[in-house]
């Protein structure tokens, strides 16, 4: 029954009625598990968008992924302060503190004492800067409403950047498919950058390690 109501609709209709609320549940799904590429989910719906007849399919695909951002930020941070403030803990915390790296957790930890809720803001635009800035604010027991006041700063920045970078690709091929795969390509290569550079250090470190040992 519902398929059939999507099929009538027009082409626009229906890339509103499926596309908006799938890019709200992959972002937000995004924010809570590293399963979802977010940037590159955010960059191919604002290619769509920007192949669109409509001036206005930018500016509600900014609101749906930021929205869904925000939502998938707050829904983790109010998991993992049940774990802070319960004696046993819990399974989201534990989750954040194995996936935040040590040394980016320290230093958030020490640009949060000296800057505060301004940490926030960039925290989403450094790559793998999020979780330990989070995991931050949690062990410093910052209330949820403080939190969400200064990560929905952060998330409208994210979002900018990543439709900023789908608009890009999608100015530069003639068709949509063609400006989805560069844009995909360049959100991915983003995200993996610092991990690339993580291992590559890690790596380095081992070696000299082992030239000291011997």
């Amino acid at each position: 029954m519902i398929a059939e109501l999507v099929g009538q609709l027009p082409p626009e209709e229906t890339q509103r009625a499926v596309g908006y609320p799938s890019l709200f549940l992959l972002v937000a799904l995004g924010a809570l598990v590293p399963v979802v590429p977010t940037g590159a989910v955010v960059s191919s719906a604002a290619v769509v968008a920007f192949h669109q007849p409509s001036p206005l399919a930018l500016l509600f695909v900014f609101l749906v992924a930021a929205a869904a951002a925000l939502s998938g930020d707050a829904s983790l941070y109010w998991l993992g302060r049940r774990g802070v403030t319960s004696r046993g803990g819990s399974r989201w915390l534990d989750a954040l503190r194995r996936r935040a790296d040590p040394e980016r957790l320290a230093r958030a930890q020490e640009t949060l004492r000296e800057h505060r809720v301004g940490v926030l803001v960039v925290s989403r635009l450094v790559p793998a800067g999020r979780l330990p800035v989070m995991l931050a604010c949690l062990l410093a027991r910052m209330p949820l409403g403080r939190f969400v006041r200064g990560d929905a700063a952060a998330v409208l920045a994210w979002t900018a950047t990543y439709q900023l970078i789908g608009v890009a690709g999608g100015s530069l091929f003639p068709h949509p498919w063609q400006g989805v795969a560069a844009a995909v390509a360049l959100a991915l290569l983003v995200g993996a950058v610092p991990r690339v550079w993580r291992w590559a250090r890690s790596r380095a470190g081992r070696r000299a390690g082992r030239r000291r040992a011997a």
